[in-house]
């Protein structure tokens, strides 16, 4: 391995940290620890000379000396002594403003942030780009992941088709145990609140917020347009019963919650979504358990690629952070900046009512002739055709579970609203898509 000289190595880099939460922390003993093998081997020598906490009164356990540390994170931005700037704040106020500043005096930035970048981000890179420097956010999707380097640089002469991932590892967590222990929602997820797996107030992550705002990232960088969390429709994993997941398990599929952006050639736009679905059991993603994160990217050339490991966790996204605040500092030295992705230019985002799947559909009925027959019609009527149909329990017990074939959403929408009102269907009891067996 080569490793740099004492005459390869240019001037110090000055990093200054905006937060030092978790994540912050780790960063900056890894810099700081970890300074001379960095240098040796990346050829950059890193230092940390200033952080910016909320609360200076709070003891930490950090490898620098006290004066490091301000509670005024602009003057930390402002500082003449700091040439790069680590945001590891959260949320985007003060946040985005603060990295705006820092773009605007020609700092880089390296954030984990991704609340800012799925709701800012697209701007804050074309400032970045007017700038000429970098902004690097590694971090802000997957943890220790790395899935943006390789979409912005290595896949960079793709033509990706199609992003879908488990990029939220708290309701991958939640959705494993109630597979593989048959074990119900509320049990599960007050086990992962006790083990630290969820927040005391779970929303984010439960109700699919975080995964749509990685989703929008994945989106933006894979198709180079613009896509908001704000454009992303979102279902969470509540409504999830471990009775359809035993059932899907029957049937060989495996219940994930999924981030999913594709590009529609016809209607030249994006259809970036997050959705509880159905894949089958072969599938790379369908083995990826407990609280573990994975993209899986499908190129034109490069064929299908899965990117796998911790989605979270001080050490892994730490990793990420100092292997941006490594490339920054040497392209800042090298007077360069890294890639920043436009691929091409779409006519914007797709209506997910006009996108295509199929679906898993439980329906609970009264057990007596005909009652299947006026389920297919009101199914058939609206377009919407039936692969295959299971018939579970009998009597005050009698449940349909239905497959259909590809169909549009809206179709299905309103072909189960339809069902849904027959004398002989007492519940529509879930609704959910499958990723077709062609797709694993």
């Amino acid at each position: 391995m080569t490793t740099a000289s004492a005459d390869d190595v240019g001037p110090t880099v000055r990093v200054g940290f905006l937060g030092c939460g978790t994540v912050g922390a780790e960063s900056v003993r890894i810099l700081t620890q970890r300074r001379e093998a960095i240098t040796r081997y990346s050829g950059v020598d890193v230092e940390v000379v200033r952080i910016a906490v909320r609360d200076l009164g709070v003891e930490r356990d950090l490898p620098v000396p006290d004066t490091v540390l301000t509670d005024d994170p602009a003057a930390v931005v402002a500082a003449d002594d700091i040439d790069l700037v680590v945001e590891v704040m959260g949320g985007t106020d003060p946040a985005g403003s603060l990295v705006a500043a820092a773009l605007d005096l020609s700092k880089p930035v390296v954030t984990a942030n991704k609340t800012l970048m799925a709701a800012d981000g697209p701007a804050l890179l074309d400032k970045a780009r007017a700038a000429n420097v970098d902004l690097l956010y590694e971090a802000s999707v997957g943890g220790g992941i790395p899935i943006i380097r390789p979409l912005t640089e290595t896949l960079a002469g793709e033509y990706v088709r199609r992003v879908m991932g488990i990029v939220n590892g708290t309701t991958n967590y939640i959705l494993t145990r109630m597979d593989e222990e048959g074990a119900g929602f509320d049990a599960v997820l007050a086990d992962a609140q006790a083990l630290g797996y969820a927040e005391a107030e779970p929303s984010a992550d439960v109700d699919g917020h975080d995964a749509a705002q990685k989703a929008a990232i994945l989106a933006t960088l894979a198709f180079g347009t613009r896509v908001h969390d704000t454009d992303v429709p979102t279902e969470g994993i509540r409504g999830i019963d471990a009775h359809d997941l035993g059932l899907g398990r029957r049937l060989g599929y495996v219940v994930k919650l999924l981030a999913v952006a594709e590009y529609d050639e016809a209607a030249d736009a994006v259809l970036a979504r997050v959705f509880p679905a159905m894949i089958p059991d072969s599938h790379p993603l369908a083995n990826v358990r407990l609280s573990y994160n994975a993209v899986f990217v499908e190129g034109e050339s490069a064929g299908r690629m899965m990117f796998y490991g911790h989605g979270a966790g001080a050490g892994p996204t730490a990793m990420a952070v100092v292997g941006d605040v490594v490339d920054a500092a040497r392209n800042l030295r090298q007077g360069a900046r890294g890639p920043h992705v436009s691929r091409r230019a779409l006519h914007g985002i797709k209506d997910g009512a006009d996108a295509t799947s199929q679906y898993y559909v439980r329906l609970e009925v009264e057990d007596r002739p005909g009652v299947l027959a006026e389920i297919a019609r009101a199914f058939g009527d609206h377009g919407v055709s039936l692969k295959s149909v299971l018939q579970e329990g009998r009597e005050a017990d009698a449940e349909l579970v239905m497959i259909t074939h590809a169909s549009r959403e809206a179709d299905v929408d309103a072909a189960v609203a339809v069902a849904g009102g027959l004398d002989g269907v007492e519940n529509v009891a879930a609704v959910m898509r499958v990723v077709a067996d062609e797709d694993a």
